[in-house]
């Protein structure tokens, strides 16, 4: 595949560019390319930054978030959610995810913290870099599109006014998790019973005393479903990962129980499942994951979303007729998700400064045909195209699994932008860390949040963070 050369002494140019959310991709974003020394007007639609992590008790009134016209609620945080990674490698690279309490507030100091925990971390991480001096909040961007040799973005803020302005590129860091996927249930059309998808999930009670069918069982399907269980008579998840001729009762909760994939609901209020068994339900959950949606972003038919991948794109970030004007960050899924929005933010920083420079659009286009060329050959199908795979497999996505067909590993991605854009890689603690943290996420029961033997790991973690002198004593 097309290898972009390492950075040179290129003339450092200064460019006009927007980002488009202030979640943790948007920030990193911003903060990259302002140390690149860009000039940055970022555009955040909520009053505070944090994007996804950012709860909020409200839900959209299609319980499925089907509407097209329908008022978008962009959280899809429930009140019960804890990391399902250590905190200590989620955090960005030079500025540790430790606890950095503030007056009057309390914070939570476990190694999985709660959803709240991470929005504060995101909005320490805002004051110390003064982020939010290059934010425009409540206001929203309807329209991306090129005019010439700039980028045209039109905004509404919360007033209703309206404007537009020119940029020489556009960052798009809008998140992968407010519109959402359902699964395909023959007969679930005249099926009775209720329906709602997790992006409108936040807290178990309307669920007593029913008995409750869940679909999907990585880990909001885990969490949610052993969530409604404290309330729901009955609570049958759907899994990918188990066989058709199997049932599970889970030991922790005798009133959960877990089957093989739907075969079919039916008009009488039942759902049939691949293993035979039968259950009348009351009410569906779909934790079915979501779709990219770039409903401002005009291309001209140079970027698409067919079946979940986002493309053409050059190593999941640059579309190849468009870069750099356009770019992404945080397509792919699963993994180190701050540390690979960094990663990418000073990919494209560097890129729009002249420091690093891209292939040609042709050698863009070639890589990226070959890339979903080799996906194609290994049957993996295009919703996994931005999965960074994992050697050792991923048990929750059922029959695909990453072992058999594995194209580029995380650390791989990770030391490739490393190269590209003459930064540092991923840590060796980071990623110990990690490999551990995702057996004991697949492996280590119900507790894993809360039991770990890493002593060791963590020490030395630790003395790494105090190098960077980020710790509050």
């Amino acid at each position: 595949m097309t290898q972009p050369p390492r950075s040179t002494p290129i003339t450092s140019r200064a460019c006009h560019v927007a980002v488009i959310g202030l979640g943790a991709a948007g920030l990193v974003a911003a903060r990259e390319l302002h140390r690149e020394g860009h000039t940055v007007i970022a555009f955040e639609r909520e009053k505070q930054v944090g994007g996804l992590w950012v709860y909020t008790d409200r839900v959209e009134q299609d319980s499925l978030s089907q509407e097209p016209d329908r008022d978008i609620v962009h959280s899809s945080i429930y009140k019960s959610l804890r990391t399902n990674l250590p905190r200590e490698c989620m955090g960005y690279s030079d500025f540790p995810f430790v606890i950095r309490p503030r007056d009057g507030e309390s914070r939570d100091p476990r190694r999985y913290p709660d959803h709240r925990e991470v929005m504060m971390y995101l909005q320490d991480f805002s004051k110390e870099f003064k982020i939010e001096e290059m934010v425009r909040f409540e206001t929203e961007v309807v329209r991306v599109e090129k005019v010439e040799e700039k980028w045209r973005v039109r905004y509404r803020n919360s007033r209703g006014v309206s404007g537009e302005e020119n940029f020489d590129a556009v960052v798009v860091c809008n998140g992968h998790f407010t519109e959402p996927r359902l699964a395909n249930i023959p007969g679930i059309d005249s099926w009775p019973g209720k329906q709602i998808h997790s992006h409108n999930y936040r807290i178990p009670d309307s669920f007593k005393d029913q008995v409750v069918v869940v679909i999907g069982s990585q880990s909001s399907g885990n969490d949610i479903s052993k969530d409604i269980a404290t309330m729901a008579k009955e609570v049958h998840v759907s899994s990918k990962a188990i066989a058709s001729n199997s049932y599970v009762e889970h030991t922790g909760q005798k009133n959960l129980r877990i089957h093989p994939t739907i075969y079919r609901a039916c008009e009488d209020g039942s759902v049939v499942f691949r293993n035979g068994r039968v259950v009348y339900a009351d009410v569906i959950v779909h934790c079915t994951g979501y779709k990219y949606h770039f409903p401002f972003l005009e291309t001209n038919g140079n970027v698409n979303v067919d079946d979940n991948r986002v493309g053409p794109l050059y190593k999941h970030i640059f579309p190849p007729a468009l870069a750099p004007g356009i770019s992404f960050i945080g397509l792919p899924f699963m993994g180190l998700q701050f540390f690979l929005f960094e990663m990418q933010s000073k990919w494209v920083a560097s890129v729009l400064s002249g420091r690093v420079k891209l292939p040609s659009e042709d050698k863009m286009m070639e890589d990226a045909i070959a890339f979903y060329g080799k996906l194609e050959a290994l049957g993996i199908p295009k919703r996994y195209t931005h999965f960074l795979t994992d050697p050792r497999g991923n048990p929750m996505l059922g029959t695909f699994n990453p072992q058999d067909a594995a194209v580029i590993s995380q650390s791989d991605y990770f030391n490739d932008i490393a190269e590209y854009c003459g930064c540092s890689s991923i840590e060796s603690w980071r990623e110990r860390q990690y490999n551990v943290a995702i057996k004991k996420l697949f492996f280590g029961g119900d507790s894993y949040r809360d039991q770990w033997d890493d002593d060791q790991l963590i020490e030395e973690v630790y003395q790494e963070f105090d190098k960077l002198k980020m710790i509050e004593m």
